[in-house]
C-alpha cells in the first residue's frame, strides 16, 4: 500500500510536510503522491470527526432505507448517482438485503428530512419505497466513541 495513504489511514489528519517528515520523505515527493491519489480518486479529502451531539440542536440526521427498480441497463448505479446529488444526502450505499440503498441525509429539522424523503426522494422513478429512522443519539462515530460526562460507563443502565 501507499505509504502516504497508509498513514492517512492509520493516523491523526497532518499536513504534507508533517507527512514529510514522519516517513522522511522530501515534501515534494508526499504533494506528488497526494496529487497521484486525489487525481485517481483514492484520496478523497480530509475530513475531520465531529461528535454530532455539537450539531444536535442545529441538525437532524437520518437514515433511508431505499428500495429501488434498477433501470434498464443502467443496473443500481444511475439511481444512486441521482440521490448522492443531493445536498441533504450525506452518504449512500448500495447493500444487499431488505433494501437496495441505504442513505443517509441531513437537514435542519425533522420536518425538513420529512419533506425532502416525501417531495424529492420518494418520487424519484425508479424508487419503490422508502423508510426512515432519525438517528437520536450517536454512541461511536467513525471510529470514535462519543464520552458522556454524566453517564457511569461502569453502571448498566437498565437494572432488572
Amino acid at each position: 500500500m501507499n505509504a502516504v495513504l497508509k498513514l492517512l489511514l492509520e493516523g491523526e489528519p497532518l499536513d504534507a510536510k508533517q507527512l514529510a517528515q514522519i516517513l522522511a520523505f522530501p515534501q515534494a515527493e508526499v504533494d506528488a503522491q497526494l496529487a497521484t491519489l486525489k487525481a485517481s480518486g483514492i484520496f478523497l479529502g480530509w475530513r475531520a470527526v465531529l461528535n454530532p451531539a455539537y450539531e444536535e440542536d442545529r441538525t437532524v440526521r437520518a437514515l433511508i432505507e431505499v428500495k429501488v427498480r434498477p433501470e434498464g441497463g443502467l443496473g443500481y448505479d444511475h439511481i444512486a448517482g441521482r440521490i448522492s446529488r443531493f445536498e441533504q444526502v450525506e452518504t449512500c450505499y448500495l447493500l444487499s438485503g431488505a433494501f437496495d440503498l441505504l442513505v443517509i441525509v441531513k437537514d435542519a429539522s425533522l420536518r425538513k428530512v420529512a419533506s425532502f424523503v416525501h417531495e424529492r426522494l420518494a418520487k424519484l422513478e425508479g424508487v419503490q419505497s422508502t423508510a426512515t429512522c432519525f438517528m437520536l443519539r450517536a454512541y461511536k462515530e467513525q471510529g470514535y466513541v462519543m464520552e458522556n460526562g454524566s453517564a457511569n460507563l461502569d453502571k448498566p443502565i437498565v437494572s432488572p
